[in-house]
């Protein structure tokens, strides 16, 4: 086989960002925020373009990158990102005026993703985004499947944590999350699902 790593490198490569990206993901080194590879980002977008989302929920601002992304590809969509840095919002808030999205579209909510989730109304969004808290990444899973209307879709960053998930030597509780997640999707038969090796892993499902 080929080289999987160059694979992988070329992947991330394809994917090209803006200056207001740029900017943003800049910002998040200086706060020492990870963020989506580009390669996810471009992923998210081209999720965000073909449901024709209206309505996004994201767990886990950061400075904004993921944002811009399902933004950027959605010109109707209305997007809910929450996070309890302060810093990080206003990162964000910067990155959103930088690329010139209306402040109509972003609602920047400050609390815990599963606390402010839980207070969503059923079946409203198009689109579920998880990459906050992954202490109670299973609950906010389980409020991102009330969340979604049918065909909605929920994507789940860092699936493959750090190449652990697929060693079934590696135990530790992060693993173990994405784990189970995985194998939630897998045995469930309300929503199709896949796996990518993009970034550090992408878990994508959509509701039935």
């Amino acid at each position: 086989m080929v080289d999987k790593i160059s694979s992988w490198k070329f992947s991330e490569d394809f994917a090209q960002e803006s200056a207001a990206l740029q900017n943003a993901r800049g910002r998040a080194e200086e706060l020492g925020v990870e963020c989506v590879t580009p390669s996810v980002g471009s992923h998210l977008a081209v999720l965000a373009s073909a449901l024709r989302a209206k309505a996004i929920v994201e767990a886990g601002t950061g400075t904004g990158v993921s944002a811009l992304w399902l933004l950027s590809a959605a010109p109707q969509a209305i997007l809910a990102t929450i996070d309890t840095d302060p810093d990080n919002q206003a990162a964000a808030r910067q990155a959103f005026a930088e690329a010139a999205i209306k402040p109509n579209r972003t609602r920047v909510i400050s609390g815990r993703a599963i606390d402010v989730m839980s207070n969503m109304a059923d079946a409203a969004y198009d689109l579920v985004f998880l990459d906050a808290d992954r202490e109670t990444l299973e609950a906010q899973l389980a409020e991102a499947v009330r969340l979604l209307r049918p065909g909605g879709v929920v994507a789940v960053a860092h699936a493959l944590w750090r190449d652990r998930v697929p060693d079934p030597a590696m135990r530790d509780d992060s693993t173990v999350v994405y784990r189970d997640i995985i194998r939630f999707f897998s045995t469930h038969d309300g929503f199709v699902s896949a796996l990518s090796p993009i970034g550090d892993g992408l878990l994508i499902a959509s509701k039935r």
